[in-house]
């Protein structure tokens, strides 16, 4: 069976299970040590970093926007990939995340591991995404209208980390819309089903 290299709370790691779920695609799931990475992970990506997934015929995909894709394409039942003129202001809106935000996020959350870095600076750098995404979610449920799609969830694992961070803090930051829309998407079967622990997570 194809393998998934995944670590149960990284953001990249779940938002590509989450795409894996919705899609049904099955795979074998290897939970990672981060201490103590796989071999066979290593070698096949030697980056090191989650997720990655090996497929029956060789196929690494080893970045995590491309593993939802790749789910996606092949099975996509509640539409995630939304219409045709969503899809790149969804890719933007994703990209956004991954550069500036997550810079800000780990420079937040991990403020020793680099040096000079101000977390309070940070986290206001990271607020001025937060703020794009309530700006959106003000006049409708979801980023890009009344059901989440793929922005939602590939964002979603990554705003969950910052609030995390300072839950108190976070919903007196932010607006009521942003805190509920995380709060559904955490709250959700679908979340639930791909943060089991102690299980091997193949597919919903």
């Amino acid at each position: 069976m194809a393998t998934l290299f995944s670590f149960r709370r990284c953001p990249y790691a779940i938002r590509a299970r989450l795409a894996l779920a919705v899609a049904d695609v099955h795979l074998d799931l290897v939970e990672v040590s981060l201490k103590n990475k796989p071999a066979r992970m290593l070698e096949l990506s030697p980056k090191g970093t989650v997720p990655v997934v090996e497929l029956d015929d060789g196929q690494v995909i080893d970045e995590s926007l491309d593993v939802m894709l790749w789910a996606l394409n092949r099975a996509d039942p509640l539409g995630w990939l939304g219409e045709q003129a969503q899809y790149a202001s969804m890719i933007e809106l994703i990209t956004g995340n991954d550069g500036d935000f997550k810079h800000h996020l780990d420079r937040t959350k991990y403020a020793i591991r680099f040096e000079g870095a101000d977390p309070e600076h940070h986290r206001r750098g990271a607020q001025v995404f937060l703020e794009t995404l309530s700006a959106r979610l003000e006049t409708q449920p979801a980023l890009f209208g009344q059901q989440p799609l793929l922005a939602d969830w590939a964002i979603l694992p990554f705003v969950r980390q910052f609030a995390n961070i300072d839950r108190e803090r976070f919903e007196a930051d932010n607006t009521a819309a942003l805190v509920d829309w995380l709060d559904r998407g955490l709250q959700s079967a679908l979340f639930a089903s791909v943060m089991k622990k102690g299980s091997r997570w193949a597919g919903r």
